[in-house]
Order: C-alpha cells, then structure tokens, then sequence
C-alpha cells in the first residue's frame, strides 16, 4: 500500500512589493490629513531616495528602496494634485459661510440610512440618507460652475433611499464644509426630492430587480431572518430589523452586514469547489471563477465599496485557483498601488483598510496556523474553518477598536461559531435573488432553506449581546488603534514559542477566572436595600421602582433599545413587572419595551393621556399583546400601591389636544410625572416635561418636595430653576446617553445643583445609579461601567 504524499513545505510569502504598498499608503495618509504642504515634502524626500539609490546600485537594498521612494514620489504627486483641487474648489467657500446651493450630481453608492432614535422617529426608523455623489455641476450664488469633485448628500430618506449608483439628479439644498478631511469638496443638507432624476445603467436596474426578488423570496421565513437573509447575500439592509442590526454589533458580526471580499470568496468559491468537482481545467475554472465574481458584483451593484472587495477577493482567488498562491501577497500589494493612486480617497476609507487587512490575514497568517493544528491532527476543514475567522479578527481588531472604542471579548467565538452557517446562508440567498426571475416558488425554496442558518445566525448574536462584558470601552482613535495593534503583535510573537504559549494560556484562563465573574456580575451589585435604580440604557429613560415583593418592580420607561433594558432588569434580579409606565410615547422612552417584557410576566403597561406618534401606540399594543398584558390609561390625581411603594400621578395638567405637525414639545409636556413613595424617601419622575408642564405644575399648587429628582428630558436646558427649587432635591438622577448630540446635559443646570447641595448622579459618567435608603439617610451607589458613546 502506498504511502501518502505530504504536502510540500509552504514556502515564506514574497514581500517584495510590500514596501511599496506601504509607502504609498502612508503618502496618502499624510497628503490626505496633513496638505499639500506635506505632498511636496514627500515628494522632494522621494525624489532624493531616489537619487541615493541609483548612485548605489551595488547596494543589495537599492532595487527594494528605488521601488519604494519611485511609488512614494508618484504617490505624493498624486494625492498633492488632489487636495489642491478640493481646498480650491469653488464650492469650498460658500461651504464654509452655509449658503444656498443646487447640484447637479451622479450617485456613486447606495444611500445609507441615518437610524435614529430620536423622540419622533421609530426605533432604528431612517428618516435621512447619506448620498456620496459625484459633482458634476452647481449653482451657488451668483455663480456657476461646471465642475467635478466628491460631495455628500444628507437627504430625505422617503425620496432619495430608492436611488441607485449611476443615476444623476439635481438636488437644492444649504452646504456645509465636510466634517471630515477625506477629499469630500462639501456636504449638502436637501430640501425637497431629487429633480430632472435620469434612469440608472441598465445592469443597475437589473440588479434591483433581482434584489427585490430576494427580498420577496425572504418573506417566507420569520420577520428577523427576513431582513437578514438579503443583508448577508447581497449587503441588503433595507430591511433588517433594528434590534438585529444592534445585537450584531455588540457580538461583533457587524462585518457580516456589508458586502465584503467574503462573500465574494464564499460564491467564487463555490463555483470553483464545482469546477474542481466536475475535473475542469484550472485556466478556465479561473476564468469561470471570476466570471462569477463579476456577476455577483453586478447583483450586489457596482459601487466603489463592492468594486473594491472585488479587487481584493479576486487577486487571491485567481493566484490559488492558478496554483500560484504564493503569489497572492503581491497581487495584494499590486492592488494597493493600483487602487490607490486612482482613487487616493481610499486611503482614508475605513471598509478599504478592512479589506486590505482581513485578505492579507488570510494569506500570512491563516495557511500556518492551519498547516499547525493539521500537524496536531486537527482536519483540514476544521482547522480552516477556525483560522480564518481568527486570523481576520485579529488583523481588524485594532482598526475596528480605533473606529468603535470598544473591543468585543465575545467577537472570536461568535465569529468561529457563525462560520457554519455564513456560506450556506450565502450561497443560497444568491440562489433565491438569481432564480427570483423564474418564478417565486424556486426563489422561495431556497430562501427556506437557507432558513436555519439564518436563524442560528439571529440566535448567536441576540445571545452574545447578551452576554455581560461583551462590549468593553477601548480608547478610540488613532491611540486606540496603535496601543491594541502593538498587543496583538506582541502576543503573536509570543505565540511561536511553546514556553511563551503556555505562558499566555495560563495569564488568559487566570484573567478569565477574575475578569469575567466581575463582569458577569459586578461586585455589590445591585445593593442590598435599593429602592429605586436609574438603569444606564444610553440617550433615553428607564427608572425601576422596587416593591415589597421580592423580584417585583414597577418600571417607568424603557429606553431606546430592547437590549439594555434587559441586560438591566436581569442584573437586579427582577422576575415580573407589576407595571410598566410610559411616560410619553418617543422613541427613546419605549423603544426597549419589547426588551423589558422579553421573558417576564407582567402585570400591565401604562399610557398617559397623549397617544402620539400613532406607531409607538400600535407598537405598545402589540408588545403588551404577545405579553398577555393589558393597556391601561393614567391621568393626573390617579393613585396607585403596591407593597412598599406608592405611586401618586401628578401631571400632566393640561394635556395637548392634538400634536400634529409639532417638534415633540407638546408630546413632551403630555408626560405623565410621577410622585413615588419609597422605602429611601420620595421621588419626582419627571419624564420629558418642559417650560410650559413645569409652570403647569408649580401652579397647581401640588407637592413637588421629593428628596430624589429624575432630572427632566436628561438634563435639557428646557427646566426652570422655581421648578428645580421647588422640588429641593437631595439627590438628582440624569438619565443620559455618552456622547448625545443634544449636549445633555445642560452644565449651568447641573452646576447649580452641585453648588445648592445636590449629589448629581449622570448614567453616562456611572452607569446604573441605585437609590438605597440607610440609616443616616438616602445613599447613591454607582454600578460603573457606562454603556460606550455611539460611533
């Protein structure tokens, strides 16, 4: 019998054309962030290393550092060429004073929508879009131009989201410099829909249409696996559901979300596996292989993003379908140096640089930790299947961690754990979208079985969101990056020694041992006797009030999003809610209803007497439905008890009549204040109210007095010092959200309390704040660990 050939030893990649790859990368960066001050000195800088190492041809390092200065001084002629062109723009200037502008633009990628959870809008509704277009003429002014340059479009979702790459409009609006410096002329905030809109490339259109067909072919699985199937095959988010969207990213799957040189690998992939199956020469499998990946680059539209991961895909899959895989690394490398000096905006794009590094992890770092657990006896799909998602983690993880400020502990695992279940997902929602044309029923058939990889796909990120300590603060930006990028080397120069390995497993399973029960569940928490706890739920209101049965609270509000008012409720140990109170119906105060009812019996939920926005009402009913619970109605002077807590409606006074067409004030006023009685004292819920329901209340002539304040609308300069003096507080709880946009809360407010005695508690600075009553008075107790600002 003979014995099996062994591979031959892998050879050490060719890092040949890596130098160049980097330097013109990081003339970009610095042309782009510096100027074209920075340009020309690079330029100058180049051309001299050029110079030495020509007049040092014997040297054995002039071929590698005559390459790289030869891509730098050609890379800093380029990219200086480009920011002179945006800093003298003639748009620039009536950018920079906020004039009046109409553009006449073609739209280079699909409108992103803007999800907000803002007070009218619905949880992850997108009422604006983010449009990169291309200029191709404007009137500002007096004048006019005929121009080119990158802008960006922020426009009415409900007209400009069904646009597609390639069509042009005419769009009116007010400009405004960009905010960022990655070669965008200006912004344009629109007013109004698209006008004189020309109709889109014929293979745009044909992609919509099969996106549409797979979209329909997804109907047959349930709501969340719906609007994630079309996300995962073709990057199609239209319709995926918020609380989706948000536990993807707290597990780290968000990648999943967007189309990617992944997916383009997953599908040429396949192809090639068949091709190899059925004996077919490697050039034509090639061939047939990148045929595949044009047509899924087609499906998914054409835009610079999917252009981009198929550059990349493409090099890699075509150098190992050849036979040639050492050669992929610079066929990266040649991808770099083309792509770049075309388009120097990249260097800047953050899905770009994910690219770049996730394929070059597969290539340098993948192949050898498989060729190591397969010498250890592993197979080789599982070895395979384990190390690349590991590897791309790891070359992103830095980048991720600077973009995000934070770092997922749970993104290895749920990331090995969904590599099951990516490619058949994949695979056959491609499927579902190309057969779409032939008929529903094949369409749908491949949607349906795509169904249970899906759906463990949905189920792995709800429960790794759910896992305490799954998102952990990192310090953001370039620091952030550059501090966890030296980690990640250092460990992996650890690793290659056995003595340092087992070194590293004993630091993890210790750090494991002490980090993670503190996570799990912090130390002292929640105290013992706590009457009322204020839960950190981001820019938003959820107040528990516990009562004198054990497990039981009454909670008022819920918070924007169904994730931490769960993770809330589960670390107070709570079983069944007597009650629910909504204050008011925004967003950022039932959004996490569905989240506060998940998995407990409750008793009823509670509306006050202004039911707008209409959505939030039909949703409310439809959550306290599936709960069993009923929806019942609280107006001023209602009482009610519970053991060890009584609660006293004082407001709202004079309720608006109808709120149509309003900025959300009236909605704000309409909310229901509170008056509880606790076992640590009295305390003032305020919800939103403002001005007007303030002054409502201080002549009414009711008992404001409270020792515990929640501060009204997070802190919003909206309150009136006689309010604030008539309830005296002792202690003031603001509920608000790191890093809002609304700049809650209001530091005059807030210093005029500490300077009047108050101890001020804000959730985004401490987390859930306890209100627990002692002997000597009322005590605050901080959980720490606020929820991170959002990116």
């Amino acid at each position: 019998m003979r014995a099996p050939v062994p591979d031959p030893p892998r050879r050490p990649p060719d890092l040949r054309l890596v130098p160049a790859a980097l330097a013109v990368w990081a003339v970009m960066l610095l042309g782009i962030g510096v100027g074209p001050v920075a340009g020309v000195v690079v330029l100058v800088a180049s051309v001299l290393l050029v110079v030495g190492a020509l007049r040092r041809r014997g040297a054995v390092w002039s071929a590698a550092v005559l390459a790289a200065a030869g891509c730098a001084a050609a890379a800093a002629l380029a990219v200086t060429a480009q920011v002179l062109l945006v800093e003298r723009h003639p748009l620039r200037e009536p950018a920079q004073r906020g004039g009046a502008a109409e553009l006449r633009v073609v739209v280079t990628d699909d409108p992103r929508p803007i999800r907000s959870t803002g007070y009218g809008s619905r949880p992850g509704e997108a009422s604006l879009v983010l449009v990169p277009a291309r200029l191709e003429r404007a009137t500002a002014g007096d004048g006019h131009w005929t121009a080119g340059g990158r802008v960006l479009l922020i426009a009415p979702a409900q007209e400009w989201a069904a646009l597609l790459p390639g069509q042009a409009a005419t769009a009116e609006g007010l400009l405004a410099p960009a905010g960022r410096r990655d070669l965008t002329v200006a912004v344009l905030r629109v007013r109004g829909p698209p006008g004189d809109v020309r109709a889109p490339p014929w293979w745009q259109e044909a992609a919509g249409g099969l996106r549409a067909g797979l979209r329909e072919a997804a109907t047959v699985l349930p709501p969340a696996s719906a609007g994630l199937l079309p996300g995962l095959a073709v990057g199609d988010t239209s319709g995926l559901v918020p609380e989706v969207e948000s536990d993807f990213r707290a597990a780290g799957l968000t990648h999943l979300l967007a189309v990617s040189g992944a997916n383009l690998a997953i599908v040429a992939g396949a192809v090639l596996a068949l091709l190899r199956l059925l004996r077919v020469d490697p050039r034509l499998a090639a061939v047939l292989s990148a045929l595949a990946v044009l047509g899924f680059v087609v499906l998914a539209r054409p835009s610079p993003s999917v252009v981009r991961a198929a550059a990349m895909a493409a090099v890699v899959l075509l150098a190992l379908a050849l036979g040639r895989g050492r050669s992929a690394l610079p066929a990266l490398a040649a991808a770099v140096l083309v792509l770049l000096p075309a388009d120097p905006a990249l260097a800047v794009d953050p899905g770009f640089a994910l690219s770049v590094l996730a394929t070059a992890a597969l290539v340098l770092l993948a192949p050898g930790w498989s060729e190591a657990l397969q010498g250890r006896g592993v197979p080789r799909w599982i070895a395979e299947a384990l190390c690349v998602p590991a590897a791309a983690f790891l070359a992103t993880a830095p980048l991720i961690a600077g973009l995000s400020a934070q770092v997922s502990p749970m993104a290895v695992l749920a990331n090995l754990l969904a590599v099951p279940a990516v490619a058949p997902a994949t695979v056959l929602g491609v499927l579902a979208a190309v057969l779409s044309p032939l008929g529903a029923p094949l369409a749908q058939a491949c949607a349906w079985a795509a169904g249970p990889f899906v759906g463990w796909l949905v189920l792995l990120a709800d429960r790794s969101a759910a896992v305490p300590g799954a998102v952990l603060g990192w310090p953001g930006g370039l620091v952030g990056a550059l501090l966890l990028g030296a980690l990640v080397l250092v460990l992996l120069a650890l690793g290659r020694s056995p003595r340092w390995r087992a070194l590293l497993l004993a630091v993890a399973l210790g750090s494991a041992l002490v980090l993670v029960p503190t996570r799990v569940a912090t130390p002292g928490w929640p105290p013992v006797g706590w009457s009322v706890v204020a839960c950190d739920v981001g820019q938003g209101d959820a107040l528990v009030l516990g009562t004198g049965r054990p497990g039981w609270v009454v909670l008022v509000d819920a918070g924007p999003d169904a994730g931490p008012v769960d993770a809330c409720l589960d670390r107070l140990g709570v079983q069944g809610i007597s009650l629910v109170v909504l204050s008011h119906l925004h967003a950022d105060h039932v959004g996490g209803l569905a989240g506060a009812l998940r998995g407990r019996a409750v008793a009823g939920v509670a509306v006050g007497p202004v039911r707008e926005p209409a959505w939030a009402l039909r949703d409310i009913a439809d959550a306290a439905a599936g709960a069993g619970a009923p929806v019942v109605a609280l107006v001023a002077g209602k009482r009610l008890e519970w053991p060890g807590l009584v609660l006293d409606v004082l407001g709202p006074r004079h309720p608006a009549a109808s709120v149509d067409g309003e900025d959300g004030t009236a909605v704000n006023d309409g909310s229901l204040v509170l008056r509880a009685r606790t076992a640590a004292g009295t305390v003032l819920l305020t919800g939103d109210v403002e001005l007007a329901a303030q002054a409502d209340l201080l002549s009414s002539g009711a008992d404001l007095r409270a020792e515990v304040l929640k501060m009204p609308h997070h802190g919003s300069r909206y309150t009136s010092i006689d309010f604030l003096n008539a309830v005296a507080p002792r202690a003031v709880l603001v509920s608000v959200g790191a890093g809002n946009t609304y700049r809650h809360p209001d530091p005059g407010l807030i210093g005029g309390l500490e300077r009047a005695g108050a101890a001020v508690r804000r959730t985004d600075l401490t987390g859930d704040v306890a209100v627990v009553g002692s002997q000597v008075g009322l005590e605050l107790v901080s959980r720490g660990s606020p929820l991170p600002a959002p990116r």
